[in-house]
């Protein structure tokens, strides 16, 4: 199984520094490719102007939606 890829804005993390999966292009993908998103699922991230990170899927217990945690130091222009 191929590893799902979503969109996202590098510019929209939480204070834990995860990437909110709540913007139109995230929720939009999600829907398209029929993701169910669980804890510790893994999932490619990208900005789609060139930017892409692998992520681990957690819920925000705290916001009450899906984050991908990821590493900062490991973003790849693409």
């Amino acid at each position: 199984m191929s590893i799902p890829k979503i969109s996202v804005d590098f510019n929209n993390a939480d204070t834990d520094g995860r990437l909110r999966l709540s913007t139109n292009g995230a929720l939009a993908d999600i829907k398209r490719m029929h993701i169910q998103l669980q804890d510790g699922l893994e999932v490619i991230l990208n900005d789609n102007e060139g930017l892409e990170a692998t992520g681990i899927i957690e819920f925000s217990q705290t916001e009450n939606i899906w984050v991908a945690k990821i590493d900062w130091n490991k973003i790849k222009n693409i």
